[in-house]
């Protein structure tokens, strides 16, 4: 949108992104005489943002579809939202999302973090929006007709999590048999077990899994498929493709002294006994390292198993948090201590069973080339910490009985071919936590599409 001659706002076609802000907040409707230029409305919606279009002038997409990783239609579903048009919403989501209510409610929204919304007042509650109608549909009773299948080629995808869900998901409406094998007794990868349910309700994922099995999904719990003769295995049991997500369900060692002391937990591990409903003691002090999304809902967990103080240690300040920073603030309202700028340096354990953990604070260095400043031990600075149990949530890896066939890198994550995420074996893909590490849920719902997508050119 730019000033016409007229002294009215006009389109040009070229630098217009669609976002429809205009439509709403239109500078007509104020007086663009009044006050100095930078106070004006116009001055605020748009040169700015025509200014900052991406260089790749092929991208039409508005800044907040651009940012979300499968590129959902948010202006196009809130759109419709405001319009009393709930059902056409929430299928227009569906067209992209098969989890719409789980995004509802973990989701990091970078769309928000993109809209233009934000330059005057707040941000549109995207994910909020999409949550309230996915939420509504699922009170109903309604089952989702079976796609048609209209293929012969059998497709296996290892782990029910984000990214095979949605595979399993766009190959059945592509009209292909789909088999889902899951090792855990239960369905949802991470998002069962890695985020408890006072984050994400149990009858939302089950619901969301459920409609994804209507579509003709089948889907085998406690069934381990080995990777070691993935070409044998495969044709053995009559499959001509497969799409492996199995996630990164070990936790990162902390690497220092006293870390496979008992009481001391790893952040994946601790999360999975906790959702599976199996029996933790912790005792009265627990102690969290870590600063991500992980460690908050360890954090919370213990809490919730009867700890009565929890503290988080984080090496970095508050600013660097990767966290959500909802549940931040959902942590500090419970009465979770945040302890930053210190991280640990060996821990060992008192005659009474006591752990104590040796500390050091931290300064951050200046901004790397990646832009993040790292944490730098400062000698004399030591001080301890005592508790029952601590809980290291200082990242997740993928494991490492991954061999045979497939090209793994160094870390133990499967090396695909990047636009179509094959592996270094024909007919098998690979996408999410497998092949990135640790991400967002979002992020792997992407993968779980390019790799329906990439299957789907390769049997056709």
């Amino acid at each position: 949108m730019a000033e016409g001659r007229i002294f009215r706002p006009v389109i040009e076609a070229e630098k217009c992104r669609t976002c429809q802000l205009c439509l709403g907040r239109c500078p007509t409707e104020w007086d663009l005489h009044a006050g100095p230029k930078e106070d004006q409305m116009k001055a605020l919606l748009y040169p700015v943002n025509i200014l900052e279009r991406p260089s790749d002038q092929s991208s039409r997409l508005p800044v907040c579809q651009q940012a979300c990783p499968i590129h959902q239609d948010t202006r196009g579903y809130a759109a419709l939202i405001a319009q009393g048009k709930r059902q056409e919403a929430l299928d227009l989501v569906r067209k992209d999302n098969p989890l719409p209510a789980v995004c509802g409610y973990i989701c990091h929204h970078p769309c928000e973090a993109a809209c233009l919304s934000s330059r005057l007042n707040e941000a549109i509650p995207l994910r909020l929006l999409k949550r309230f109608i996915a939420e509504e549909d699922l009170k109903t009773e309604s089952r989702l007709a079976p796609f048609k299948i209209i293929k012969k080629a059998r497709i296996l995808i290892v782990g029910s999590g984000p990214a095979g869900l949605t595979a399993a998901h766009d190959l059945a409406s592509l009209g292909y048999p789909v088999t889902i094998f899951e090792s855990l007794p239960v369905l949802g990868g991470m998002l069962r077990v890695g985020i408890p349910a006072f984050r994400l309700p149990r009858e939302i994922l089950d619901k969301e899994i459920e409609r994804i099995r209507q579509r003709g999904v089948e889907m085998q719990t406690r069934k381990t498929f080995f990777c070691q003769d993935i070409t044998k295995n495969l044709k053995r049991l009559g499959f001509r493709a497969a799409f492996l997500a199995m996630g990164a369900h070990q936790s990162r060692r902390l690497s220092i002294p006293g870390e496979r002391l008992a009481g001391v937990w790893g952040g994946v591990e601790f999360l999975r006994k906790f959702n599976l409903g199996q029996k933790i003691s912790l005792g009265a002090r627990v102690i969290v390292l870590g600063g991500g999304n992980v460690a908050l809902d360890c954090a919370r967990a213990a809490l919730r198993l009867g700890a009565k103080e929890v503290r988080i240690l984080y090496r970095r300040s508050l600013n660097e948090m990767p966290a959500i920073p909802e549940e931040i603030a959902a942590a500090r309202k419970e009465g979770i201590e945040f302890l930053f700028l210190s991280m640990p340096m060996g821990i060992t354990k008192s005659k009474n069973n006591q752990l104590k953990m040796d500390c050091l604070k931290t300064i951050l260095s200046e901004a790397d080339a990646g832009g993040r400043r790292q944490p730098v031990p400062q000698p004399g600075s030591e001080f301890s910490l005592w508790a029952n149990s601590i809980i290291s949530a200082i990242g997740q890896e993928v494991s490492r009985n991954i061999s045979g066939e497939l090209e793994v890198r160094t870390n133990g994550t499967l090396k695909i071919h990047p636009q179509t995420g094959h592996t270094s074996v024909k007919g098998v893909f690979a996408g999410g936590d497998v092949v990135t590490g640790p991400g967002w849920a979002i992020e792997a719902i992407a993968a779980g599409k390019k790799g329906a997508a990439a299957i789907h050119e390769f049997l056709s």
